[in-house]
């Protein structure tokens, strides 16, 4: 029987309840899930085994890696520098990086590209482990790239782009890589476990992810798809046991915006409370307004390569889509990640949430699904 931890409001036990299922109805490895509602936490669960080499338990701030859910941590940072006026997401990317304005590119807004639309999901350099490490590599290549499709007109999920693109805007308005900027304007003032870019003296307490039996691979190499998840090869995906795979602490503790978080679940759902409602007696981080512009469906239905169907996107994150990604209705905005990673925010119910896991099941798996019914349930939402 695996030892499960934590607590939950008596209004939320059916959260609980489904917490204690996933253990016996999926191979779950360990896993968290945390929920605030107004800026209280309701819910914080955690069990099982961070490292089943060891055994290692998993407990209450066990972090992990939690893959494209990175993308909420830059998004967020992007909507607070646009709120305080310092970034115009709607105003061309060279204002901000002259040199970006290259190659079809002169156009292109940070808008675009949080809605997966600016024409550049991949990169056509093949960089090494060392140079995407380096971030001035990708940055060079990004501005030699040119679309693969006039910016604006169609969209594809741009997977570790986003990432470097949006974060060295961040960058060049801050003079902070974005893993810094997210860490001195959000992270320590609020006290969240999540970073991009991990400290070295969190290394060794990081959950070790695991795949399950029978998890979908990859294509080939050549596909876009693959090129766009792997960074043409320099990343193995999932790659758990290879070297600089996802495992790695090396890959831990570089800079990967687009889909490098490592997080715990109390940190990530704590980062989407505190943008919708306020955490700790602060203000909320975003205001209704930001947050309805964040919310302006951007990209929608088949992407440029036919895969993710019903998947809706705002800027810089899935918005509520029932057949891809439920979440609570109309003002639900987050980031799913490889596994079955999920964490959102929705500033109707006041709500964020987090789900993490270790056991690497599956694109939008059913574990988070079943706990955000639960929590709809429990709010009558």
């Amino acid at each position: 029987m695996e030892q499960r931890h934590g607590w939950a409001d008596e209004r939320f036990g059916a959260v609980a309840d489904v917490f204690a299922r996933n253990f016996t109805e999926f191979p779950e490895l360990g896993a968290a899930v945390t929920v605030f509602a107004e800026g209280r936490k309701v819910v914080d669960l955690w069990g099982g085994v961070a490292d089943e080499r060891t055994g290692r338990a998993w407990e209450q701030d066990t972090a992990v890696p939690v893959f494209s859910v990175a993308k909420g941590l830059v998004s967020v940072s992007a909507h607070l520098l646009a709120q305080e006026g310092r970034l115009d997401l709607d105003a061309p990317v060279s204002r901000y990086w002259p040199e970006f304005a290259q190659h079809g590119k002169e156009t292109i807004t940070t808008r675009m590209v949080l809605g997966h639309r600016a024409g550049v999901p991949a990169l056509d350099p093949v960089l090494s482990f060392e140079e995407i490490a380096g971030w001035t590599p990708v940055i060079r290549a990004i501005e030699e790239q040119k679309p693969l499709w006039e910016p604006g007109t169609a969209y594809e999920y741009h997977g570790h782009v986003l990432g470097f693109l949006v974060g060295e805007v961040i960058r060049r308005i801050t003079g902070l890589t974005p893993g810094a900027y997210f860490r001195r304007a959000i992270g320590d003032p609020l006290g969240l476990r999540a970073w991009i870019g991990l400290p070295a003296d969190e290394s060794e307490r990081v959950a070790r992810l695991a795949e399950a039996e029978g998890r979908p691979g990859m294509p080939g190499p050549e596909h876009l798809l693959t090129r766009i998840v792997t960074m043409n090869g320099a990343l193995a995906f999932p790659g758990l046991y290879e070297p600089h795979g996802w495992n790695d602490p090396e890959l831990h503790a570089m800079e990967l915006p687009g889909a490098g978080a490592v997080a715990s679940a109390s940190g990530l759902a704590g980062l989407y409370a505190a943008a919708v409602s306020g955490i700790g007696g602060r203000e909320r981080l975003l205001t209704a307004d930001t947050v309805t512009g964040a919310l302006r469906e951007l990209s929608s239905g088949e992407g440029w390569l036919g895969f993710d169907a019903g998947a809706r996107w705002g800027s810089g994150f899935l918005l509520d889509s029932p057949s891809f990604r439920p979440m609570l209705g109309a003002r639900s905005f987050g980031n799913d990640g490889a596994g079955g990673q999920f964490a959102f925010g929705d500033d109707e119910f006041g709500v964020g949430f987090a789900y993490v896991a270790n056991r690497m099941i599956g694109h939008g798996d059913a574990r988070a699904n079943r706990l955000i019914e639960a929590v709809r349930e429990c709010l009558g939402a």
